[in-house]
């Protein structure tokens, strides 16, 4: 874009109908919040100002705005006087910039940057103002852009104040706008409050852009695009949207979903060519899988990373800090946590690892488990390079295994141990001829008197 671009974000709605005690705009899709998602948007589309409006006492919709954007401003919406007064919130950002306007939501989070480039190409060709529309299959309470012959917007008309004819028009107003004039501020503050709710709509900058011989113009998208969250069943409608996006993208870019439904990705999942993910496979924030790993099913994994070629599951689960290496394999009900596993290391069932290293090509037998936390903080295990922990070893951090050392099976090992060594740590087996026979003949006598 060759000028500057100020985004407007309003996020001030509460979301009532949501029944939480979290702001509507902090519930998340795909692991990032709705807000999250509108910031990338705005960033995406080289937004080089940003202008967030919150309600009074949103301090957390606050932060949130400054996590997805050090650079934001933040501005509060005192009265919540409707959508002109929210932008009027921003006056200030407005005021010091020289540059197009945009105004996006924080409750619509599946907007595409490809869409918002189109709104911005229509300032480009001359228009003062566009406005994103969509085809409402039920148009209801949706405001109506009233267009001529020639396709230009004439008024943008709210349900409560149309006419028979144009609550008839299918053609719906999104709420998203792109300015480009000398002074919006101008413009803003000639929006009246005339209207059936008393409140100032940002849809009267249209006739008003009009009647200073500006053009306004109709950008039309999918109606899924521009979809609303204001109660749990959109919101579960967003993610549903979302995810099949996101599904058609990586399969797209060369990973095989053998049952594309069922796997669940994260705003920011990274899967390479070739990757395999199997059924039921849920990928939190924070994932990196490289070219030809495989996921099996009924896997969770979140803030991992999986190198090239590495297997993982099915039932595994990989928690914030696991790295796994070229061709490592993590098998079924395995858990790793802030963990890395060198190049061809193997965990294939039932251990945890957690706060610690495995070695290039060391063996994690089953039912081990490293001990990492002694009830006020956790300590590291270290097992080095083509170890051998042999089935149902406790390693009590912190602790080191030395490269190409041997753990027996059912050892507590609480000492370190040398490359090259063998360690056991076991009670000597005691064994006492006929004992069994007589302890059921006795049981056998308390059972029968006990039930006299």
């Amino acid at each position: 874009m060759s000028r500057s671009l100020l985004t407007v974000i309003l996020a001030a709605g509460k979301g009532t109908r949501m029944r939480s005690d979290l702001p509507k705009v902090l519930h998340r899709i795909a692991g990032r919040s709705m807000l999250g998602h509108v910031l990338a948007l705005a960033q995406a589309v080289g937004g080089d100002k940003l202008a967030v409006v919150v309600g009074p006492g949103m301090d957390s919709v606050r932060k949130e705005a400054l996590a997805g954007a050090r650079d934001a401003s933040v501005y509060v919406q005192e009265n919540q006087l409707g959508t002109a007064d929210a932008v009027l919130a921003a006056r200030d950002a407005i005021a010091g910039h020289d540059g197009d306007l945009l105004v996006l939501y924080a409750d619509t989070p599946l907007l595409r940057a490809e869409t918002i480039r189109m709104l911005i190409g229509e300032l480009d060709r001359g228009a003062q103002l566009a406005v994103l529309g969509f085809e409402a299959r039920d148009p209801g309470s949706y405001g109506r852009l009233v267009t001529a012959t020639d396709g230009t917007l004439t008024a943008i008309r709210e349900a409560k104040d149309a006419t028979a004819a144009e609550l008839a028009i299918r053609l719906c107003n999104s709420g998203v706008m792109a300015f480009r004039l000398q002074n919006p501020l101008e413009v803003l503050g000639k929006i009246g409050n005339a209207n059936a709710k008393g409140e100032f709509y940002l849809t009267d900058a249209v006739e008003i852009v009009r009647a200073g011989g500006g053009r306004a113009a109709v950008v039309v998208c999918d109606e899924d695009e521009v979809l609303g969250v204001n109660a749990r069943r959109e919101l579960a409608a967003a993610e549903a949207i979302w995810q099949g996006r996101a599904r058609e993208r990586v399969m797209a870019e060369g990973a095989t979903l053998i049952a594309p439904e069922t796997v669940w990705l994260a705003f920011d999942t990274v899967l390479g060519r070739d990757v395999v993910i199997e059924p039921n496979v849920f990928f939190g924030p924070g994932v990196t899988v490289e070219d030809g790993a495989e996921i099996k099913a009924n896997s969770h994994l979140e803030g991992a990373r999986v190198g090239a070629g590495a297997r993982v599951g099915p039932f595994a689960r990989l928690r914030p800090g696991a790295v796994l290496g070229r061709d490592v394999h993590v098998g079924n009900f395995v858990e790793v946590k802030n963990a890395a596993l060198g190049d061809g290391a193997k965990a294939n069932h039932l251990s945890y690892l957690g706060d610690g290293s495995v070695g290039a090509k060391a063996n994690i037998g089953a039912g081990t488990i490293f001990c990492n936390y002694d009830g006020f903080l956790k300590h590291k295990t270290e097992v080095g390079e083509g170890a051998f922990v042999g089935s149902n070893t406790a390693l009590v951090a912190p602790v080191k295994v030395g490269a190409g050392a041997y753990i027996g099976s059912g050892s507590v090992i609480t000492k370190d141990v040398a490359p090259g060594a063998l360690a056991l740590e076991r009670s000597v087996q005691e064994e006492r001829p006929g004992w069994a026979e007589k302890f059921r003949t006795l049981m056998a006598r308390r059972k029968a008197a006990a039930n006299k």
